[in-house]
């Protein structure tokens, strides 16, 4: 079924000359000879192009097959995580309203739950996502949304999404989560009673960090109430091109969760054993404390982790750092190439986006497993660890 999905769905290769690939429609206007037609595509919402703001032919197969993947009726591509995070948000919580989120999510979202919406008049409180109750005893008579990331960045908690989609339901709030740590492969939150999924698609989906966007994933719907408010007004497009490139990620995309999920826990074993190395946070990690959740919800491991190093010393951590050759540092993940992000770099740092977020321990740094040689990986890494 993936396979269809993936190599298929939404194409209609006879309408454009069996090509392998759907072509790049990258143009912006679509013409119309008639009134009638040009009338009718104004009216048809989200299924005749009129506008690439609104309806693109090579956007739409691409948001048709991650829907599908991921179980859900409809889905609307942007131009980034963040876009999609922002716009599905402000489609549901509107000023005067409250929302709750689990605790230090995703930088991004972070910031525009602390800095931005407070200032349109959104109230957002903060939760410990590993006890459901917590997410009961903070509803209010305005809350209207409850946003989840299960796992959480960086530390990985889950939260139980089965359980608190019923507690949302009972009181009328929609449930909102990022499921890019996970992909649409490795788990479905729609299965459970999640109403509106969220991916930075510059992730996994794209799979080879060279095109940048976000898609919100829910029911018909939702998504059309989205398309014909934030979604169009906002302006957050996702680009043709860009469309194009996820659309070619996705053929690989199960293959390259597939070896993810079988290398990154064989790193992580290495990492746990080792006396240099103090903790590691892993959904699939054996010392891992929600396995009943890991087993409800994930499908297979996934590619990334964060270790703490059993050294507060500024001087080692950034040796090792800098001592890794396969891995390099960067801001996003999911692609080919093997990545860290040490949270050392965000102290003593002048930068009004990442030295106003909470900061975690400076010995702490997150890994992403990418596609290389395992043997290498863990070689590389063993030889960074004997430099401190």
């Amino acid at each position: 079924m993936t396979k269809d999905i993936i190599n298929h769905l939404g194409e209609n290769r006879d309408e454009y000359f069996n090509a392998a690939l759907p072509p790049i429609f990258s143009n912006s206007n679509f013409l119309f000879s008639k009134v009638e037609d040009m009338r009718e595509a104004m009216i048809s919402k989200n299924n005749i192009p009129f506008y690439t703001r609104g309806h693109n032919p090579t956007t739409k197969i691409f948001e048709k097959k991650i829907a599908a993947l991921e179980n859900t009726e409809n889905a609307i591509a942007l131009s980034s995580g963040m876009a999609a995070i922002s716009t599905a948000i402000l489609s549901q919580v509107k000023s005067g309203e409250h929302m709750i989120s689990v605790n230090q999510p995703y930088t991004g979202t972070d910031k525009l739950m602390k800095e931005v919406l407070p200032n349109h008049g959104i109230e957002i409180s903060f939760v410990d996502g590993k006890n459901t109750d917590s997410f009961s005893n903070k509803i209010k008579n305005n809350t209207k949304a409850i946003y989840l990331e299960s796992p959480n960045s960086w530390t990985y908690e889950m939260q139980d999404l089965e359980k608190i989609a019923t507690v949302a339901k009972k009181h009328n709030l929609v449930t909102i989560i990022d499921n890019s740590f996970s992909s649409p492969i490795n788990c479905n939150p729609a299965n459970w009673g999640i109403d509106i999924i969220i991916h930075s698609a510059t992730k996994y989906i794209g799979g080879h960090a060279n095109a940048m966007g976000g898609i919100i994933c829910s029911n018909n719907k939702i998504i059309n109430e989205i398309y014909n408010s934030e979604f169009k007004l906002l302006g957050g497009v996702l680009s043709p091109f860009n469309s194009w490139l996820f659309i070619n990620g996705l053929r690989t995309l199960k293959l390259r969760m597939n070896y993810i999920s079988q290398s990154t826990p064989k790193v992580v074993r290495f990492l746990e054993d080792h006396n240099k190395v103090k903790k590691v946070f892993y959904p699939h990690s054996h010392k891992y404390d929600q396995k009943e959740l890991v087993k409800k919800y994930l499908k297979k491991p996934c590619g990334q982790f964060t270790i703490e190093l059993n050294t507060e010393n500024d001087k080692k951590i950034e040796e090792f750092c800098n001592s890794l050759k396969y891995f390099k540092m960067a801001a996003s993940w999911g692609g080919h190439e093997s990545l860290i992000f040490p949270e050392i770099a965000r102290y003593n740092l002048e930068s009004k986006y990442y030295s106003k977020t909470e900061l975690l321990p400076k010995n702490y740094i997150r890994f992403y497993i990418g596609l290389e040689d395992t043997d290498e990986i863990i070689n590389d890494i063993s030889e960074a660890l004997n430099t401190i």
